[in-house]
């Protein structure tokens, strides 16, 4: 099993030294330079495969954060007047020591987290990619220029708002950190950045790999809890606050920086809704439930947590969902055989566990799992349950487990009303035959993201708002970009001679 030990001092590589981490994080990065931690909080971490302590973090002040965002702000001017080539050379240089590390900050996330090894690496070769991506796009338009008079000169020009504040998730930190920071920081931002505390040595890595490559004080990277990111939201020289997490957070994130008129980018909870038509191969359907709800032990933004099936091949879907979840295998995450790591920690399987016993009082059937499993750590098996209804909180409220609960539907349009209900409204999955019913469920559903035929994909590039508790503003593509920046028109006439 890796060990934070392993994944934090490993020196595979001569650069490998460079970014060489303690299983103890006592330190943040400021100004270029890696600062001891002077704050007086420490926040213990348990390993989520055996319950064995990893160490901890220390969590920044309030003096420590006043100090990043001094940092950050006295950095701006020079980087906003940094020409975009050189900005998207530094996220370019970024991507590469990215790739180069992605062993080693896969190995870090799942020491963190629980999360498959091969899974992780993958995970730290997408933040790779949109880098290079951000840097691609950055290159791009930054204003437009305007039909006014012909003796005058009238533009629209994007500038960056100033100091970013980023506050990314535990459940797939690499790329949520990724692409807002380069999103922030190739418009010409500059960044103050806070991982999760459930997952601190990978996100704290990926932002050393990143600030390594930039002028000293453009990123700042704290290590902290919600404290840490509730006194750097107030902070009145944060000009934008970008945050992917709970909906409770971001509801307390909008409270305070709406409140200062500071802009907001929130992508919060999600209760994804998967809709199975009744002209679909039922053991394909059942495996793209499987995959939504199962993959990541069912912590991704956009897992599968609520199922419609048409009832005439209800039977059929669940027999082999059935199947498929009993045979997932658990086991060390770092085992190539593995399928379904442990959840993040005791409070989150405290959550699965609640909402499924709850489901089962009020007359849903477990038909697999239910039951964590008797094992030292976090772990929960692959569930399914049938027979659920909206009252129940795994339909109504976010579980983030691996857990598929099944409603039956009596038609297509009964299941596609029961997907666009409720409190949230980020994606959502249609599997048809029909070409009518897929542009039915494309026209009707008010999610931000509307997948036909394949739970998981998508071309970069891709834009998307979340609806309702899920958040607001774009999240990712080049309307995020957009997001990073703010409008100026500006017209310009020669003087009189």
């Amino acid at each position: 099993m890796t060990t934070l030990d392993d994944a934090l001092t490993s020196t595979s590589t001569p650069a490998a030294a460079a970014v060489r981490r303690p299983a103890t994080l006592a330190e943040h990065w400021l100004d270029g330079a890696a600062v001891p931690a002077r704050g007086s909080r420490r926040l213990a971490r348990t390993s989520p495969v055996d319950g064995s302590p990893t160490g901890s973090v220390t969590a920044a002040d309030d003096d420590e954060v006043a100090a990043a965002v001094a940092g950050a702000a006295a950095a701006f001017d020079g980087w906003r007047h940094t020409s975009p080539a050189d900005r998207a050379a530094c996220l370019t240089a970024a991507a590469a020591a990215i790739r180069e590390h992605a062993d080693q900050l896969g190995a870090a996330l799942t020491a963190d987290t629980g999360r498959l090894l091969r899974t992780s690496v993958e995970s730290a070769e997408v933040a790779a990619d949109l880098l290079t991506e951000a840097a691609t796009t950055g290159l791009g338009p930054a204003g437009r220029t305007l039909a006014g008079a012909p003796a005058a000169l009238d533009v629209v020009r994007r500038e960056p708002h100033g100091v970013v504040a980023v506050l990314t998730p535990w459940n797939d930190p690499l790329p949520a950190a990724a692409g807002l920071l380069a999103a922030a920081l190739v418009t010409g931002n500059t960044v103050v950045h806070k991982p999760s505390e459930r997952s601190p040595h990978a996100g704290w890595l990926l932002g050393r790999l990143v600030a390594e490559h930039l002028p000293a004080g453009v990123l700042q990277v704290l290590a902290g809890d919600g404290s840490t990111g509730a006194a750097l939201v107030a902070d009145p020289r944060i000009a934008l606050v970008a945050h992917i997490g709970s909906s409770a957070t971001g509801r307390a994130i909008a409270a305070v920086a709406g409140a200062r008129g500071a802009r907001l980018l929130l992508e919060n909870g999600g209760k994804d809704a998967l809709v199975v038509d009744e002209d679909v191969d039922p053991a394909w359907a059942a495996a793209q439930i499987a995959l939504g709800a199962f993959t990541n032990t069912g912590q991704l933004c956009t897992s599968v947590e609520r199922v419609y099936v048409h009832e005439r091949v209800a039977d059929a879907v669940l027999d082999e969902l059935v199947r498929l979840a009993d045979a997932r295998t658990t086991g060390d995450p770092d085992d190539d055989g593995t399928e379904l790591g442990p959840l993040v920690d005791e409070l989150q399987l405290a959550v699965v566990a609640a909402h499924v016993d709850a489901a089962v009082a009020a007359g849903a059937r477990c038909l697999a799992g239910g039951r964590r499993l008797d094992r030292p750590g976090a772990w929960y098996p692959a569930t399914v349950l049938d027979g659920c209804t909206e009252e129940m909180d795994v339909l109504a409220t976010e579980t983030f487990g691996p857990v598929a609960a099944v409603r039956r539907a009596p038609d297509f349009d009964t299941a596609l009303a029961w997907a666009g209900s409720g409190r949230y409204g980020l994606a959502a999955t249609v599997l048809t035959g029909s070409l009518e019913h897929a542009l039915r469920a494309a026209d009707r559903l008010d999610v931000g993201t509307v997948k036909v035929n394949a739970v998981f994909g998508g071309a970069p590039g891709g834009s998307a708002d979340p609806r309702r508790d899920s958040g607001q503003g774009a999240g990712y593509g080049p309307d995020l970009l957009a997001a990073m920046t703010r409008l100026k028109a500006v017209h310009l006439e020669a003087p009189p001679r």
